[in-house]
C-alpha cells in the first residue's frame, strides 16, 4: 500500500481523463449505500450486514460493524457518532472514530431510510409502522408514533416538528418534543417518497400520482399537482421551483406557491432519483438508460447522454463535471457544459450508488461488492479488503 492520496488535488474537465483507481475495498455483498465523507473518513453499509469505515486517503478500514441484515440507506453522521439502520430491524449508534457501539435500538420491522437528528434526538421511520424518537447519547425512547403501516420514508425536521410519509396513505406532522400529531393529510395511496420542507411548505409525492404542497403548520393543502404516475423521488427546491421526477418518464417543475407549471420534460423512462440543481441546471437520471441536462428557468434541453443502462441514482456536480453511475456497471464523468463523455470506468457490477467527491477523490459503491476511490495521482493494484466474515 504505502502511498497516500493527496488532498489537494481539484479534478475539473481539463484533468480528469487521468483519474486512476486509487484503491478498492471489497465487501461481502452489493454497495446500495451512498458513501458518506466526513473528516477524512468515508463511511458506507453493505448488503453483507456490515457498516464499515474506511480511511478516505488510503482506503484502509479503520474499523466495521455487523449487524444483522444488509444495510441499503446511507448512513448519518452528526456529532463524531454514526448512526445507520438496518433490515434486521435495529438503529446502532457508533462512535465515529473507532466503531464502539454506543447502542442499539431494535424496532419491530427493517429500518430502510435514513434516519434524521435534530436537538439531541435522533428520529427514525420503521417499517414496523411507527416512527421513533430517541435520546442520541443513550438510545432511549423519547416517543414513538405508530401509524397504520410501514414507514419507509426518511422523516424532515424543521422548526420544532418531524414530517414524515407513511405506507398508510398518509403525511405526518408531529411535535418533535413530545411525538404528539399536529396534523395529518390523506393522500390516494402509499407514501414512499421523502419530505422536504421549505418556506413553511411541505412538498411530498405519492403513489397515488400526485405531488402535493401541505401547510407546514397546519396541513391545509396549498396544491397538488398531477405527474401520471406514481411518484417515488423526492422533490428538490431552488429559487422558488419545485423539481420532481415521475414515474411517467417526466421530469417537472412546478411553481413552489401555486403549483403552477412552469414547464415538463418527457423522457423515455421512469425518473426514480431526486433532481439535482447546479448552477441553475437540473440534472436528472432516467430509465430509459439517459441522464438530462436541462436548463432550470426554461427546461430546455442543453444536452443528454445516453448510458448503457438504466440510471436510478442521482447524479454528483462538482468543478463543472457530472458523475453518475449506471447499471451498465459504469462510472461516468460527464462534461456539465456541453454532456460529452470526459471519463468513465467500468466496475464488474450495477451501479445504485450516488458518487461522491471530496479533496480530488471521487468515490462510489458498485453492485460488485466494492467501493471505489479514483484520484489522479496513485495506482493501487491490489485490493484493500475481502469483506467481514
Amino acid at each position: 500500500m504505502g502511498q497516500n492520496t493527496p488532498d489537494n488535488t481539484v479534478i475539473y474537465p481539463a484533468n480528469v481523463a487521468s483519474l486512476k483507481r486509487a484503491w478498492t475495498y471489497r465487501t461481502g455483498d452489493a454497495i446500495e449505500s451512498s458513501p458518506m465523507l466526513v473528516s477524512g473518513v468515508v463511511y458506507t453499509g453493505s448488503r453483507d450486514h456490515h457498516l464499515y469505515a474506511l480511511d478516505a486517503r488510503t482506503g484502509k478500514k479503520l474499523w466495521s460493524y455487523r449487524t444483522g441484515g444488509a444495510i441499503y440507506a446511507t448512513p448519518t453522521v452528526v456529532d463524531d457518532v454514526v448512526y445507520a439502520g438496518s433490515f434486521d430491524a435495529t438503529l446502532s449508534a457508533l462512535e465515529a472514530r473507532t466503531g464502539m457501539l454506543l447502542w442499539r435500538y431494535a424496532t419491530g420491522n427493517a429500518i430502510e431510510s435514513s434516519p434524521a437528528v435534530a436537538d439531541g434526538v435522533v428520529y427514525v421511520g420503521s417499517t414496523d409502522h411507527t416512527l421513533y424518537a430517541l435520546n442520541v447519547d443513550t438510545g432511549d425512547r423519547l416517543w414513538s408514533f405508530e401509524s397504520s403501516a410501514g414507514i419507509q420514508s426518511s422523516p424532515a425536521v424543521a422548526d420544532g416538528i418531524v414530517y414524515v410519509g407513511s405506507w398508510d396513505h398518509n403525511v405526518y406532522a408531529l411535535d418533535a418534543t413530545t411525538g404528539a400529531r399536529i396534523w395529518s393529510y390523506t393522500t390516494g395511496d402509499r407514501i414512499s417518497s421523502s419530505p422536504a420542507v421549505a418556506d413553511g411548505v411541505v412538498y411530498i409525492g405519492s403513489q397515488d400520482h400526485l405531488l402535493y404542497a401541505l401547510d407546514a403548520g397546519t396541513g391545509e393543502k396549498l396544491w397538488s399537482y398531477q405527474t401520471g404516475k406514481i411518484v417515488l423521488s423526492s422533490p428538490s427546491i431552488a429559487n422558488g421551483v419545485v423539481f420532481i421526477g415521475s414515474h411517467h418518464g417526466a421530469l417537472l417543475a412546478l411553481d413552489a406557491r401555486t403549483g403552477s407549471k412552469r414547464w415538463s420534460f418527457t423522457t423515455g423512462g421512469a425518473i426514480d432519483s431526486s433532481p439535482l440543481i447546479a448552477d441553475e441546471v437540473v440534472y436528472a437520471g432516467s430509465q430509459d438508460r439517459s441522464i438530462y441536462a436541462l436548463a432550470a428557468l426554461t427546461g430546455e434541453k442543453m444536452w443528454s447522454y445516453t448510458t448503457g443502462g438504466i440510471i436510478d441514482s442521482s447524479p454528483t456536480v462538482a468543478e463543472g463535471i457530472v458523475y453518475i453511475g449506471s447499471q451498465d456497471h459504469t462510472l461516468y464523468a460527464l462534461s456539465a457544459q456541453a454532456g460529452e463523455k470526459l471519463w468513465s470506468y467500468i466496475t464488474a457490477g450495477g451501479i445504485v450508488s450516488s458518487p461522491a467527491v471530496a479533496n480530488g477523490v471521487v468515490y462510489i459503491g458498485s453492485n460488485d461488492h466494492n467501493l471505489y476511490a479514483f484520484n489522479q495521482t496513485y495506482f493501487l493494484s491490489e485490493e484493500l479488503g475481502k469483506g467481514d466474515e
